[in-house]
C-alpha cells in the first residue's frame, strides 16, 4: 500500500476511534447502562495532536453536535440545550484542537501535561461562560455575575480531562515503545 493511501486510512481509523470514545462518554448517552465521564476536551485535544487539519477538526465537532442532536432526540431528559449557549462550544473545542496540534511533537510529559491544564482551564472558562451570558437560562445575568458562577464545576472537569489525557499519553508511550522495539527486533 502506497504511504499516502496508508497514512489517509489511519487518520480515518483515528478519527473514528475518537468518535466511539465520544460516543461512550457524551453526556447521557444511550450506549451503555452506565455513564462515563465527558471526554470530549480530551479527545479534542488528542484529535489537534494525532489529526491536526482543520478539516478533521470541523468534522469532529460536527460529529459531537450530530452525538447531542440524536440523543435529545431520543432521550428527553438529556439535560444539554441547544441554543445560543451552546455555541461557546466551538471556540472551547478549537482551542483544545489548537492546543493540541501545538504540543503534537513534544516528548515531555511536564510540557504536555502542563499545556492540557491550561488549555482545559480555558477551554472550560470560555464554555461556562458563553451558557451562563447567552443560553438565557440566567436572563439578567450580569458578567460580573457570571464570572463569579460555574467555578463548582472546574475541579470536576479538570480530573477528568486530565485523567482521560494520561491514560493517552500512558497509552501512546506504550505503542511508541512496542513499534521501536519491533523495528530494533527487525534490523
Amino acid at each position: 500500500m502506497p504511504l499516502i493511501a496508508y497514512l489517509k486510512n489511519t487518520k480515518l481509523y483515528i478519527f473514528a476511534f475518537l468518535g466511539l470514545v465520544m460516543l461512550l462518554t457524551r453526556g447521557d448517552h444511550f450506549l451503555t447502562a452506565v455513564s462515563l465521564p465527558d471526554a470530549s476536551f480530551a479527545l479534542f485535544l488528542i484529535g489537534g495532536v494525532l489529526l491536526k487539519k482543520p478539516k478533521w477538526f470541523i468534522s469532529f465537532f460536527t460529529f459531537s453536535v450530530l452525538i447531542d442532536l440524536v440523543t435529545l432526540s431520543l432521550n428527553n431528559n438529556y439535560h444539554i440545550t441547544i441554543n445560543l449557549g451552546y455555541l461557546g462550544l466551538l471556540p472551547s473545542y478549537g482551542l483544545m484542537w489548537f492546543f493540541g496540534s501545538r504540543i503534537a511533537n513534544t516528548k515531555s510529559f511536564l510540557k504536555f501535561t502542563a499545556f492540557s491544564i491550561l488549555a482545559t482551564f480555558i477551554a472550560f472558562l470560555i464554555s461556562t461562560q458563553t451558557y451562563n451570558l447567552l443560553s438565557g437560562t440566567f436572563p439578567g445575568i450580569t458578567v460580573k455575575e457570571s464570572i463569579l458562577s460555574g467555578w463548582e464545576f472546574l475541579p470536576q472537569s479538570l480530573i477528568f480531562t486530565i485523567s482521560y489525557l494520561m491514560a493517552y499519553w500512558g497509552i501512546q508511550l506504550l505503542f511508541k515503545r512496542q513499534f521501536v522495539s519491533q523495528k530494533a527486533t527487525a534490523l
